[in-house]
């Protein structure tokens, strides 16, 4: 039996956007026979009671997970357990460039969009321990490849660049994309559902699996929801989380049933959606949401708050 999940940041309230792929991952994986973990990646930014609150909202929409529920924040041994199996094969390097550094390195004709210009890939040790006094060190990857081809699901093949990425922070924090490697591997995990806006990145994580000889998962990159104005869906457009539409009269299952129905399955029950689950007919286009119109939708003017 293989594994999926969902891996939200608690950063703040999901919106309908997130509870959209939250639902999605957990077919997904239900209708392969799959378990479906959910993991909490806490490793940058955290707002105090947002765990909390998210898994509030997942339990409000009927979704259950399988355990253990995961922590990111509770595995550090673990990433920097990689980080040194990565040292003992010579693939990282001490990289001392700013933000800056690195976006006028990268404005440079030859540059590629996006990459990495190799600016600290050869220095030499006394290059290394000059620089050393100005600024503590990230680690990059020494990436023997230029780009990477993965399958997704929605997408089909795709091709995407593969640079000296960082790995570990020169605050000593594991990387996003180290740590969510390291996981997916740790627990079996070998089918990625979630936002089309991180399909990019698709390329370097599954590079980075075949280096720590962890399979390459199956990927799916849906839609994401966007406002009327083709921006990705925020709190700031309105009443687009489950706290913001309960104070309008809203329940967790109304909500449920109107991100089913945005899928084209029935809004009955997550067992009905699963029953007729099929990822071919899933819309490819992302989910415009239209806040002002979500209550009338979903409540006889009867009900409403008023």
């Amino acid at each position: 039996m293989g594994v999926g999940r969902f891996a939200p940041s608690p950063t703040g309230q999901l919106h309908l956007g997130n509870l959209r792929t939250a639902i999605l991952a957990w077919l997904f994986a239900k209708s392969t026979g799959r378990q479906c973990l959910l993991r909490i990646e806490d490793l940058d930014r955290v707002r105090s009671g947002a765990e909390e609150q998210q898994l509030y909202e997942l339990a409000a929409i009927g979704l259950e997970f399988d355990s253990p529920l995961v922590r990111q924040s509770e595995r550090l041994p673990v990433y920097l357990d990689a980080i040194q199996s990565l040292r003992d094969k010579d693939l990282l390097f001490e990289c001392f460039c700013t933000r800056k550094d690195i976006s006028e390195a990268a404005s440079a004709p030859h540059a590629a969009p996006g990459a990495y210009p190799g600016t600290c890939r050869n220095l030499s040790s006394e290059e290394r321990a000059e620089k050393a006094k100005e600024r503590p060190a990230a680690l990059r990857l020494r990436a023997e490849v230029a780009q990477f081809t993965v399958h997704d699901e929605i997408s089909g093949q795709y091709t995407g660049i593969v640079d000296d990425f960082v790995l570990l922070r020169n605050d000593g924090s594991p990387a996003y994309n180290l740590a969510v490697v390291v996981d997916d591997g740790a627990y079996g995990i070998d089918q990625v559902v979630r936002g089309d806006d991180l399909l990019s990145s698709a390329p370097r994580q599954a590079y980075l699996a075949q280096l720590l000889g962890m399979p390459i998962p199956a990927y799916a990159h849906v839609p994401l929801a966007l406002n009327s104005k083709g921006q990705r869906l925020a709190k700031r457009d309105g009443a687009v989380t489950l706290e913001d539409l309960s104070e309008k009269g809203v329940n967790g299952a109304q909500i449920r049933a109107y991100l089913l129905e945005s899928l084209g399955l029935p809004g009955t029950s997550l067992q009905a959606a699963l029953d007729s689950f099929n990822p071919v007919a899933l819309p490819r286009e992302p989910w415009v949401v239209e806040p002002e119109f979500i209550v009338d939708q979903l409540m006889p003017p009867a009900s409403r708050n008023r």
